[in-house]
């Protein structure tokens, strides 16, 4: 394929990668998910990423059918990457894209949980021992020597074959041998310190070749030395040059001209004739030192191959495992028609949260409702409806990319769109047509939709929302898709289909700190409620200034007095925020 053959590669961006990389290094980038190579070609991070995304997962994208759904996906995958034990590794994690069938999702799953269990088996020592030898190879230019020297230090860490085959399958005596020789070669040149013959030579013809650029000195310096004819010259002339050069005085005679013109004569020939025979003996023993080298590579040419092809998938899976250790992900069961989590948790949460369980669709999880296409979900203001949306669309996001999920069981359909719409405030015309011509068309297609809607009676007015909410649960159900819709018009509601349901979220008072107290767990076929006195009961405990307190008081009173004052004398409150 040619370069504009990519999505997102037009004449100037493919204009810019040939002149940095040429057409095929710039291609094979791409195709290897290399960023560095396209971002170190001018290419900017973002948009080399969205190449990468849609090269490596060609339709896949489709299935992050909102901004919202896709905003998700890049927290996600920012969140993994975070995790990456390489560079390389985090820019694999960036592109990654929801695959494109089941199977490829239960094998990606068996890779990355049989690497989190390689890496949780490790001690504390053993994991810094492995990171260390990423760094190392990050370092070392990710080269066939840094590889090799990366697979020698895993094994060595404690790292498993039997968590990864190619650690098993390579000759370690072999490998250490091609280490050694890939160390001693830098492309064709036999580097410094890698033969002590080769060295030795390369040091006397460097010394003859300084003595050669400045041969009038050397004159100078040996007639200084009180060599009164030529003879006495000639012979003083090659001592020195002996000397000077680590050389034998017969090997600086051999080189010597005969019948020189005069001292400067004799000097210079004398100091190139000997450079040049020092140059050749370099150039023969360097080939001799590179062939050996070269043939110890070649002897362990499948071992290395093997390694330099390993360790870049070795920390992509490490990679992913870590970030599954660290929030504890599980493998999702794979299949059915909806989605069905138990103590699910959102991973942008930390301290202590509230474990969720909720579904929607067909499905085998115990302790949720199956068999409901839509849940209407209800309740408190900041009861957590939209981190539950959240939390789903996390789980299926995950599930389709091939990665565990933060619930401790997970049952996910395949899904061909998910429409994530978070609330968002605005009221006009033109938001409502921007969502509606993004939350509608996936409904309208042939593939399976999971609809997690926020608020929708945000964007227009609260009657007409309720009619245009309950046409989107009647299209849902009508199209086979599943959804969950979160609204405060439930009661606005015509009669539901049957295959949809009410849940709500209750608050359920206020704690010791005058914050709300929430259980976010939804009841399922339960009404939610607002339940606003417990916001004015905390209003009213709070004033400081009468003429305030007034005002939240007769508040109190109109959404019902007695219980605002229970709220209150509940949490033994009764002072608080008096004058």
């Amino acid at each position: 394929m040619t370069l504009q053959g990519y999505w997102g590669v037009g004449p100037k961006t493919a204009e810019k990668l040939r002149a940095s990389l040429g057409e095929g290094r710039a291609v094979e980038a791409i195709e290897s998910a290399d960023v560095r190579a396209l971002t170190d070609a001018g290419v900017t991070a973002g948009r080399a990423t969205r190449i990468l995304r849609r090269a490596t997962g060609e339709g896949a994208m489709d299935v992050l059918a909102t901004r919202d759904t896709r905003d998700v996906y890049d927290d996600l995958l920012d969140l993994a990457a975070n995790f990456a034990v390489t560079r390389h590794a985090a820019d694999r994690i960036r592109v990654l894209t929801p695959l494109p069938d089941r199977a490829a999702r239960e094998t990606r799953l068996d890779e990355v949980l049989a690497a989190r269990e390689a890496w949780t088996e490790l001690d504390e020592a053993d994991r810094e021992a492995v990171l260390d030898a990423f760094d190392r190879y990050d370092d070392g230019g990710g080269t066939d020597r840094a590889a090799v020297e990366a697979v020698l230090d895993l094994r060595e860490a404690g790292l498993s074959g039997d968590r990864f085959d190619a650690l098993a399958n390579v000759d370690e005596d072999a490998l250490r041998e091609a280490a050694d020789a890939l160390g001693s070669l830098d492309g064709d040149e036999v580097v410094l310190g890698a033969d002590d013959r080769l060295d030795r030579l390369r040091d006397q013809q460097e010394a003859a070749a300084d003595l050669r650029d400045s041969a009038l000195d050397v004159v100078e310096t040996v007639r200084s030395r009180g060599a009164r004819d030529a003879d006495a010259f000639q012979s003083a002339a090659v001592e020195y040059v002996a000397s000077e050069t680590g050389v034998g005085s017969a090997e600086v005679r051999a080189v010597a001209p005969e019948g020189a013109r005069d001292a400067a004569d004799f000097v210079g020939e004398t100091l190139r004739g000997l450079a040049d025979d020092l140059q050749e003996r370099v150039d023969d023993r360097e080939e001799t030192v590179r062939a050996e080298l070269e043939e110890a590579v070649a002897a362990a040419g499948t071992d290395v191959a093997t390694a330099v092809s390993a360790v870049d998938d070795i920390a992509f899976r490490l990679s992913v495992a870590r970030f599954a250790a660290e929030y504890d992900l599980t493998r999702p069961r794979l299949g059915g028609d909806g989605l069905a989590v138990t103590d699910a948790r959102n991973l942008t949460l930390s301290g202590d949260v509230q474990l969720i369980d909720y579904a929607v669709g067909d499905h085998d999880a115990r302790r949720v409702p199956s068999g409901d296409r839509v849940s209407v979900l209800t309740g408190a203001n900041s009861g957590g409806k939209t981190t539950l949306l959240e939390t789903l669309c996390q789980v299926t996001l995950l599930a389709s990319m091939g990665l565990p999920v933060p619930a401790a069981d997970a049952e996910v359909g395949e899904f061909d769109s998910v429409v994530f719409h978070r609330r968002h405030a605005s009221f006009n015309a033109g938001v409502l047509e921007s969502t509606l011509r993004s939350i509608v068309p996936p409904l309208s297609g042939d593939g399976r939709t999971l609809m997690l809607v926020d608020e929708f009676e945000a964007i227009t007015e609260p009657g007409r929302a309720a009619d245009l909410l309950n046409g989107l649960v009647e299209l849902t159900v009508d199209r086979g898709a599943v959804g969950v819709y979160v609204t405060h018009l439930a009661e606005d509601l015509a009669p539901l289909p049957d295959a949809a349901r009410i849940d709500g979220i209750f608050a359920e008072g206020l704690t010791e700190e005058l914050e709300l107290e929430v259980d976010y767990q939804p009841r399922f076929e339960t009404l939610g409620k607002s339940t606003p006195e417990f916001i004015v009961s905390r209003l009213v405990a709070n004033a400081t200034d009468r003429g305030e307190r007034q005002g939240f008081e007769r508040l109190a009173a109109a959404v019902g007095e007695e219980t605002s004052q229970q709220t209150l004398a509940d949490g033994d409150w009764s002072d608080v925020g008096r004058e």
